[in-house]
């Protein structure tokens, strides 16, 4: 298995994360459990604020708090200076809880109700990504009851889609998000909204992938950019001052995955902008981007304890651990592939490849597929790698099974950050009709 940050073996053979000992950590919080590098999680922030600190232009680095939503996380990107995306009323509150400037929250998501509209407004957020028509008349309806003028970006559907080596450069994209730029309703919207008085457009956000191991497709998302910007201005007397590329930047799963350093992403970025907007005269923009799971994805880590195994001759291995796809449903749902190894038992050789099953009722719960482990046993520590992004945000109580704790490691400190969900709060919504039988618990 990989080390990813600060992960190391220790010199009693096993994983340490941040300075701690994974097998202290289990004994403590039990398993399965979500174990944070936080000095990894501040080193990606910093790299994405310092390689656009370089670059000279203005900047806004926005953490995509879908990638993973809690409040410490919040405080994290607020203590280093980043801003955040949030897509639903939850994500809103948790930051607002967390104590987070609403002035640095924007806003995303293609069917913002009204209530969340109301209350992202009353909290003074910085600005909505405008997703369709009926959100800009909704939007402005509100502000104006209000007596508020609202920031806002228009999301565009530039007619780039990149994912891992490949980008496809299409008149037209099939997508439930954003104005297309190519039938024409990505000019329309800005004419709407430069006339509706309760709104200011900022400018306009892109987003064409995820899992972006190349750089060609932001620089050809930023020529597009570019190109429409340009017809803006002289059709509209229209001018962008922001222009958001999204987010996309990959991480490391397995070792065929080649993400690019994060300065190198930047640069791209930045030099296209400059290239594409300053050798036409425009007024070089202030540039967001908004990365989610490069800041957390390869931080995190999932400990499970190890179960029963099924052995059939001739297949497959079958290890059973205490978690599965209500921990992790990326497997389950795109066959996201991972990288593991025996936290308790890390210094020794491979000995046997074996399939993780997870122990949810459904025959699609699985973790890992063929992993090389040493001779496994009940009771080991499985260690899942790169589980830092859409895992804990993904999590779900199928077959009413509690979700786990969350744990932040530094310097050798280890902090609880969400506490393992109890019998009671699964049952804490529950409610049994008056005209139904009561009777006595069993627990």
């Amino acid at each position: 298995m990989y080390l990813h940050g600060t992960s190391k073996l220790n010199d009693l053979g096993h994983l340490e994360i941040g300075g701690v000992d994974t097998t202290k950590l289990v004994a403590e919080f039990g398993t399965p459990l979500y174990v944070f590098d936080e000095t990894l999680v501040r080193q990606r922030c910093r790299e994405f604020v310092e390689a656009f600190e370089a670059s000279g232009l203005k900047f806004q680095v926005a953490y995509a708090s879908k990638a993973f939503c809690v409040m410490a996380m919040c405080r994290i990107v607020e203590e280093e200076g980043m801003s955040l995306d949030v897509v639903s009323d939850g994500e809103l509150y948790t930051a607002l809880q967390a104590g987070f400037p609403a002035e640095r929250i924007h806003f995303h998501g293609n069917n913002k109700t009204i209530s969340e509209m109301e209350m992202a407004i009353d909290a003074k957020i910085g600005c909505f990504v405008v997703d369709n028509f009926i959100e800009l008349q909704m939007l402005n309806a509100i502000a104006t009851e209000k007596r508020q003028k609202v920031k806002i970006l228009l999301r565009i559907t530039p007619g780039v889609e990149a994912h891992t080596h490949e980008y496809i450069s299409t008149g037209q994209t099939d997508s439930k998000f954003g104005f297309d730029l190519g039938n024409g309703s990505a000019f329309r919207a800005i004419e709407e909204a430069s006339q509706l008085s309760n709104l200011e457009l900022l400018g306009i956000h892109s987003h064409i992938g995820s899992q972006i191991f190349e750089v060609e497709g932001f620089r050809i998302a930023a020529e597009k950019m570019a190109e429409f910007a340009i017809h803006v201005r002289t059709e509209l007397d229209v001018t962008f001052k922001v222009i958001n590329l999204g987010g996309g930047f990959g991480i490391r799963y397995v070792s065929e995955d080649t993400p690019l350093p994060v300065a190198v992403y930047v640069k791209a970025i930045t030099d296209a902008i400059k290239t594409n907007f300053g050798s036409n005269g425009y007024p070089l923009p202030e540039i967001w981007v908004e990365p989610g799971r490069s800041i957390v994805g390869d931080a995190g880590t999932t400990l499970y304890t190890v179960g029963t195994t099924k052995d059939i001759p001739g297949v497959r291995k079958y290890v059973a651990v205490d978690g599965g796809m209500t921990d992790n449903p990326r497997p389950a749902l795109y066959e996201a592939v991972y990288e593991a190894g025996l936290a308790n038992r890390a210094a020794e050789q491979p000995a046997e490849v074996v399939s993780i099953a997870g122990k949810c009722c459904e025959s699609g719960d699985m973790l890992i597929w063929d992993v090389n482990l040493p001779k496994v046993a009940a009771g080991d520590i499985l260690a899942v790698s790169s589980t830092g992004a859409y895992n804990y945000s993904m999590a779900s109580n199928y077959n009413r099974i509690r979700r786990p704790g969350v744990v932040f490691v530094k310097d050798g400190q280890s902090d609880l950050v969400v506490k393992r969900e109890s019998f009671d709060q699964i049952v804490g919504n529950d409610v049994i009709p008056a005209r139904m039988k009561q009777v006595s618990k069993t627990v």
